[in-house]
């Protein structure tokens, strides 16, 4: 066995809500500790998979994930063969770090963010070189990560906007960054929440993929298109990182039924753009409340607001009594809350107010 592999911890998934509301007598609990859509999912989806033909489930599902393939690339305006599908992003950030980290490499990340990068790495024996957010803004302190590659960084994890802290850099910050990167380091850009940005019109990394071949876009299905269960994730890549990552990938990784779902829940913008719309909403009213409240807070792009409350544990203690689970442990007096619909989102205010104030 690696003896990187012994000093891990494995990975502790939520506790089910319904294991929670019976060990503390709630009747309703609202997660919003992971980022999972609170409108649910859109009814073609549902729809897709009835109608699904269930003769086919001796079959091997299409390992080439065609249509939805084909579907994705039109909307993207990418080559389809740059396309690579994984069970979820996680899949992919497990690929990517399998195929270019050995022992000794580096890795560059922000602390915090999304925990899996420096998991992956630490499996292949990696060393995680982690740099600070900026304190103000929650942005990754890009001048700063400059500043630590060397010739053992192999990879640059930029998670964007960022999970947790909900910033955003935009394109031309990320132009900037990229020409000073050396072409050998891959630049792995998470959009995960990317849909959820609205300072900025055209928000996404994927012109710059022409522009730096090192660089790859990442995606999910998890977020806005509500389809955290069924785990779909890909990335955008030049042709020969794509290569590489389909000679090792899992041959029927997709099964049918998560495909079909996945081109429903493609096909239907209108319940994209309204999640978009309810949570932007909803969230401008968090920002709105903690600044009114001297609650400290980053400014979100993402269906999630990540603030600073000096008693946080407690907090977060109060809540879930209440019926809210938010998300702890990421940050030392922190906690992310992911953003619900506006009824929620009033009796939480109203509870944290109350907290504040007692």
């Amino acid at each position: 066995m690696k003896d990187q592999i012994k000093q891990l911890s494995s990975y502790v998934p939520e506790e089910p809500l319904a294991a929670v509301k019976k060990r503390l007598g709630l009747e309703r609990l609202v997660r919003l500790s992971a980022n999972e859509n609170p409108f649910g999912t859109s009814q073609q989806v549902k729809q897709a998979i009835i109608n699904w033909n269930f003769s086919e489930t001796n079959r091997y599902p299409d390992g080439n994930a065609t249509a939805l393939r084909m579907a994705i690339a039109q909307k993207l305006q990418v080559p389809p063969e740059k396309l690579v599908f994984g069970v979820g992003l996680d899949e992919i950030i497990e690929l990517i770090s399998r195929i270019f980290l050995e022992v000794g490499d580096e890795i560059l990340q922000t602390t915090p963010t999304f925990s899996e990068y420096a998991l992956h790495a630490q499996i292949e024996g990696a060393k995680v070189v982690s740099v600070p957010c900026d304190p103000q803004t929650g942005k990754n302190d890009l001048a700063q990560m400059l500043t630590k590659i060397n010739q053992k960084t192999k990879l640059i994890w930029l998670c964007n906007p960022n999970n947790p802290t909900g910033a955003y850099q935009k394109p031309f910050e990320l132009v900037e960054f990229l020409k000073q990167v050396p072409s050998e380091v891959l630049v792995l850009i998470d959009e995960a929440y990317i849909h959820y940005v609205t300072d900025f019109e055209q928000a996404s990394a994927l012109p710059l993929l022409e522009q730096f071949p090192n660089a790859v876009v990442m995606r999910t299905f998890s977020k806005v298109y509500g389809l955290a269960n069924l785990r779909v994730g890909f990335a955008v890549m030049n042709q020969k990182l794509a290569n590489y990552l389909q000679a090792v990938r899992l041959p029927y990784n997709l099964n049918s039924l998560v495909q079909v779902g996945a081109l429903a829940a493609l096909r239907d913008q209108e319940f994209v753009a309204s999640s978009i719309k309810k949570t932007a909403q909803e969230r401008d009213k968090w920002e709105k409340f903690f600044a009114a409240n001297r609650i400290k807070y980053f400014h979100s792009q993402a269906n999630f607001i990540f603030f600073k409350f000096p008693q946080a544990v407690k907090l977060a203690d109060n809540l879930l009594h209440n019926g809210f689970q938010l998300r702890r442990g990421l940050a030392k007096d922190w906690l992310r809350l992911t953003i619900s619909d506006q009824a929620d989102g009033q009796q939480l205010r109203q509870l944290i107010a109350d907290f504040k104030s007692d």
